[in-house]
């Protein structure tokens, strides 16, 4: 085996230790416990293929990869930070008896062909969630999802970039340096597609790896609830009043100066919508937050301002100017509130005055599934997701048993083996309470 690449049943020594150490409940942390040191994944078995651009390339690759066997690595490169939204520039794909593909979705845009091909296949990604979205918008939809990222946490892995996962797992070094590339550039250099084709040169390997681990840490089925709870998953409706998400806002005081941000941040999204930009390319959130806290009204104030002085912020002055003069025209009733009530508890660091028996079982609850996640070796919030804790804290059943906690934490979109796991020992830490209240 050439030393640039890894098969499945050729996997190292350290892979073997380290799959080992999974299955006993802990992960190497030492250079010594991990093993020989990594090897540099450095090009791809097969060669980087050549980018597919058009409706006669698609249909090969729909071809081949339909006729291949097993799961699917897919990835997908956006250019966030670069350009508006979250859309794919390239998609890749690895199967065996497929070999790998690169697929410009500019040039292919429905790929809903090569997803009726591969309708019966296991699609592998590395942390799901965010490519999910951008390959359902070209017609990419899994029917059943292996997730490397999220299998890595419930094993307990302390780092799961993909490229930790497959050095720690598979022995192997993968090259990371373009993730935050602007892959809407055209032509995409050979470098570049050299990383893209290597990111999904190992994913079925690390899948089968991670699968053997679960198996043996009795965690296999945790697993496949969480991954058909992703696809089960709809997507999030847009964000109410998305402006409020400013970086910063927190100095913004009163209503007129919110309405400022308000304003700035619709201008914003309008120009970085209509040139196809990272709305942060178009006028950082600082300046937005500047802009309210000072509401220029000439060219020479807006000027001044420190946050203005870039070529990106300067070149749509008149816009911002007419946001600001937009704000100040408005009259008392046309102002935002200056807090939104959510549909959830109020912060947490509020409840001790609010309602202090709400704050003791937030407490106990926390204390409760920290020590879980400890025993079952993965990060709290994959035991149970924080804002599931608070609101069960907040808005208990009324009786405390175990049934009725766990009803409640199933109607709050717990899986099984997570009610499995907690709505005992909850139930027992709240019944504490009440005892001690009596």
């Amino acid at each position: 085996m050439s030393e640039t690449r890894a098969t499945g049943p050729e996997r190292d020594a350290g892979a073997e230790k380290s799959a080992a150490a999974n299955a006993a409940g802990t992960v190497p942390t030492t250079a010594e416990d991990a093993g020989p040191p990594a090897v540099p994944l450095l090009e791809p078995r097969d060669g980087v293929p050549d980018v597919v651009r058009d409706a006669a390339g698609l249909e090969r690759v729909i071809a081949v990869f339909g006729a291949g066997t097993g799961p699917v690595a897919v990835d997908a490169e956006r250019a966030s930070g670069y350009r508006y939204g979250q859309r794919a520039y390239l998609i890749q794909l690895r199967r065996a008896g497929a070999g790998t593909a690169l697929i410009d979705p500019i040039g292919c845009p429905d790929l809903s062909g090569l997803d009726a091909a591969l309708a019966g296949a296991e699609m592998v990604l590395h942390a799901a969630n965010q490519d999910l979205p951008c390959l359902a918008e070209v017609g990419l939809v899994p029917r059943r999802l292996f997730d490397t990222e999220l299998a890595g946490r419930l094993l307990g892995y302390p780092r799961v970039g993909l490229g930790s996962m497959v050095e720690n797992v598979l022995g192997y070094l993968l090259e990371k340096g373009h993730s935050a590339a602007d892959w809407s550039t055209r032509p995409l250099p050979d470098d570049w597609l050299r990383y893209a084709a290597l990111d999904v040169e190992l994913l079925v390997e690390l899948r089968d790896a991670l699968q053997e681990e679960l198996e043996a840490s009795g965690k296999l089925g945790w697993a496949l609830e969480e991954f058909a709870a992703i696809l089960d998953t709809p997507p999030k409706p847009p964000r109410a009043d998305p402006w409020r998400r400013t970086s910063g806002i927190h100095r913004v005081r009163n209503r007129r100066a919110l309405a400022t941000v308000r304003e700035v941040w619709e201008a914003r999204d309008k120009i970085a919508r209509e040139r196809d930009l990272s709305p942060g390319r178009v006028l950082q959130d600082a300046a937005i937050v500047e802009l309210a806290l000072k509401a220029p009204k000439t060219p020479a104030d807006l000027q001044a301002l420190p946050t203005m002085r870039g070529r990106g912020a300067r070149r749509h002055q008149t816009a911002w100017l007419r946001a600001v003069s937009r704000a100040r025209g408005l009259s008392d009733k046309e102002l935002p509130e200056s807090n939104v009530p959510g549909d959830g508890p109020p912060p947490a660091h509020r409840w001790a005055d609010r309602d202090p028996e709400a704050a003791k079982r937030l407490t106990a609850a926390r204390a409760v599934i920290a020590a879980l996640a400890d025993e079952h070796a993965m990060p709290s919030e994959n035991l149970m997701q924080p804002d599931s804790v608070r609101r069960l804290a907040w808005t208990p059943p009324d009786e405390p048993s175990a049934s009725a906690i766990g009803a409640a934490l199933r109607a709050l979109g717990a899986r099984r083996w997570q009610v499995d796991l907690t709505a005992q020992p909850l139930a027992r830490a709240f019944l504490r309470l009440e005892v001690k209240d009596l």
